[in-house]
């Protein structure tokens, strides 16, 4: 009997209520969620631009009815992602990024799926890896003027948190934040320990206790090699981390035994063989994330070690997904 209640509860669960237990790092049973970043190859599965990839230049000159049917458009994509892969969150590329227009194209996916996922936009004030324009730049003012820096920390902080904080009075259509500020390269983090707990720790901290208050979740991502600096980052308390880059050397066990069993992990499918590896060595790898990932019975949702991104075959990902639905699921965890 009891079995069979907690079978029906499962059934029940919306994706967003399993995607918030899993941040939660509470067990789920079923399947593991899974989501993408971001889901570049919308060409290639619907015949339409990535909203992220549109410009608007003329948005100023468009009519209301043409804005209307562009975030009605860049609102089916993202629903029809979701559906057609599987996934149980929407990150959503705002664009423009407007609070008006921000919330419209919430409004809009709500109104066609309720509850059904998790949705969350960028909101990462801190400090990301420099362009190579600016990178001798901003390097030399990390050691000559990092109180400047720190300035401007706080100032977009703040800016971050206003914004939060204006589309949190508009009503329940966010979930959370994906903090998207990348740190590391392949084989280092570009700031050393010191500099990270000077530049980024406090104002990474603060915007996460900060969107809590507000009811918000947050997930941490960056690429590379984070393994010098994870501890720092988990010390800052977000819910999730990600992408877990075993292109970086990133060991999804070694992170859990550092992060504890309080922070849930997302991602861990390396990338670069989706994209270039054989068939088999894919295969292994999504087998090998999936078997790290469930290993503690929750707290993990299944996604690759980045984003699904231009250029990678929309055969690869599905045929990562189709291991997905075989093994990725608690009940019948068989590896």
């Amino acid at each position: 009997m009891e079995a069979e209640n907690n079978n029906r509860r499962k059934e029940k669960m919306t994706n967003r209520e399993r995607f918030i237990r899993t941040l939660k790092c509470e067990k789920i049973g079923g399947q593991v969620p899974t989501f993408e970043l971001v889901f570049f190859l919308t060409m290639e599965a619907f015949g339409k631009v990535h909203p992220s990839h549109r410009f608007y230049e003329q948005w100023n000159q468009m009519s209301s009815k043409e804005r209307g049917l562009h975030m009605e458009d860049m609102a089916n994509i993202y629903i029809d992602t979701a559906r057609r892969f599987g996934h149980s969150a929407i990150f959503i590329h705002p664009n423009p990024g407007d609070l008006d227009s921000t919330q419209r194209l919430l409004e809009i996916i709500r109104e066609k799926t309720g509850d059904e996922y998790f949705i969350m936009m960028h909101g990462d004030p801190t400090w990301a890896i420099p362009d190579g324009d600016s990178m001798m730049d901003f390097a030399a003012q990390m050691y000559e003027e990092p109180e400047v820096l720190n300035e401007k920390s706080k100032q977009r902080l703040d800016s971050s948190l206003e914004f939060a904080a204006k589309l949190h009075e508009r009503g329940h259509l966010l979930d959370g934040f994906a903090l998207c500020s990348d740190y590391c390269f392949n084989v280092n983090p570009f700031f050393t320990c010191e500099q990270f707990d000077e530049l980024i720790v406090p104002y990474l901290k603060e915007v996460i206790a900060e969107y809590r208050k507000m009811g918000y979740y947050t997930i941490k991502h960056t690429d590379g090699n984070i393994m010098p600096i994870v501890k720092q980052m988990a010390d800052c308390m977000p819910d999730a981390i990600h992408s877990l880059d075993p292109q970086g050397g990133v060991d999804l066990t070694e992170v859990r035994k550092i992060v504890g069993e309080n922070i849930a992990l997302i991602g861990n499918v390396n990338c670069g063989l989706l994209q270039t590896g054989t068939e088999e060595e894919c295969r292994q790898d999504v087998l090998r994330a999936l078997r790290q990932g469930m290993e503690a019975g929750k707290g993990y949702v299944f996604a690759t070690s980045n984003c699904v991104y231009t250029g990678m075959a929309l055969e690869r990902y599905e045929m990562m997904l189709d291991i997905w639905r075989e093994y990725g699921n608690y009940d019948n965890y068989k590896f």
